[in-house]
Parts: C-alpha cells; sequence; structure tokens
C-alpha cells in the first residue's frame, strides 16, 4: 500500500523561480548557504608519525623508554634516543633540590635520617647572632645552587640538638644512608672569616662529586 504520508523534498539548496523573485522583492529572507561538510583529513596516529631527532627531543623520559622496540631498525635514532634518556635522568638528578631547605628539630629524621640511601645530605648548623654563620651561609648557598644533587638544609642549632654551644657554632653534620659521615666544627674548619666556597676542604671532604 502507498504511504500517502511521504512528502517530496526537492534537493537541499534548490530553489524555484517563484522563490527567487520573492526574495529581488524582498519578499522572502535570502536563502541560506548549503551546507558543505568541511574537507577530509586523515587522523595521523601518534605513533605512525615518522620518527626523528625533533620528534625524540620533544618525549619525556617515560616516552622515550617506551620506544625502546620501535627503534630497533634505526640504528641512528636508536642511539640518540639512549642519549637523550641520559640526558633527561641526568637533569632530573641533579635539579633535585638546589637550595637550603630550612627545618626544624620536628623535620630532621623525615628530612636527613630518612633520606634516599643515595642522597647526601649536609646540615648547616647555625645561629642568626653569630657572625661567621653567616659568612659560611653565603658560601654554602652558593655550593648548594652549584652541586644541586647534594641537599643541603639548615636549623638552629639549639633546635637540633638542645643546649648546643654557641662556640660550635657554625657546624657541618654530613649525613648518608642514615648514619654520620662527617662533622665539621666551627668556621676555622673552612678557612676562617677568608671563607669561600671554592675552599679546597669543601672539594676534599664534602660530597660534592
Amino acid at each position: 500500500m502507498a504511504d500517502y504520508h511521504f512528502v517530496y523534498k526537492d534537493v537541499e539548496g534548490a530553489t524555484t523561480q517563484w522563490d527567487d523573485i520573492q526574495r529581488r522583492l524582498g519578499n522572502l529572507p535570502e536563502k541560506p548557504p548549503a551546507f558543505k561538510p568541511p574537507d577530509f583529513v586523515p587522523r595521523v596516529d601518534a605513533d605512525e608519525q615518522p620518527k626523528s631527532k625533533e620528534w625524540l627531543d620533544e618525549r619525556e623520559a617515560d616516552e622515550l623508554e617506551e620506544l625502546e622496540d620501535d627503534l630497533e631498525d634505526d640504528r641512528f635514532l636508536e642511539q640518540y634516543r639512549r642519549m637523550r634518556l641520559a640526558e633527561l635522568r641526568e637533569a632530573a638528578k641533579t635539579a633535585r633540590f638546589g637550595t637550603i631547605q630550612m627545618i626544624t628539630g620536628s623535620d630532621f629524621v623525615r628530612e636527613v635520617s630518612q633520606a634516599p640511601p643515595d642522597v647526601w645530605v649536609v646540615v648547616f648548623l647555625y645561629k642568626d647572632a653569630i657572625p661567621e654563620c653567616g659568612l659560611l651561609h653565603t658560601c654554602l648557598e652558593e655550593l648548594a645552587t652549584k652541586y644541586a644533587e647534594t641537599k643541603f638544609v639548615k636549623i638552629i642549632s639549639t633546635d637540633c640538638i638542645p643546649n648546643y654551644p654557641d662556640r660550635n657554632v657554625p657546624t657541618i653534620l654530613v649525613y648518608n644512608n642514615s648514619a654520620v659521615k662527617g662533622t665539621y666544627v666551627g668556621l676555622q674548619k673552612f678557612g676562617g672569616k677568608k671563607c669561600t666556597p671554592e675552599c679546597k676542604f669543601y672539594q676534599d671532604n664534602l660530597p660534592f662529586n
């Protein structure tokens, strides 16, 4: 049985001569433009993009690790991937600290004693009123920036060790793997008032390597 409810529809955008006359007379609104779909652009899978040095430079360390099996057929890119991965790992390592962190007695165990085994910690015991502490602090600030793989912390001497005598301040304690590796009392150990960040004592005794 025929469907008498069917309504004939012309091609989209088509118009009649009568409609065109009425539009010229201003009796009908302008005809809307015919629908035109956007040009087809094939989706590019990131995994299918050609690999290059520039492409590898944009990858994070975890992405480079995942590419280990993908570059086996390209010896040059595989070598470059390994080099970039080593650079990123070294950058992450050396950017670990870089400043002197202020701690309190309640922070000591977490920040110093429980530091990871591969981290050396330089603990600076000081008092603001003692001029020698200010001089050593200036040197340690520069060293902390230069040797960012070493953790530097500072703590008021009596907050770290109750009743610690002021005559022993400044003091430096060096920790690694939860143990004290060195204790240096007084500014004379570091060249006295001529103390500088380049003092040979730092290079010979503290973990700057």
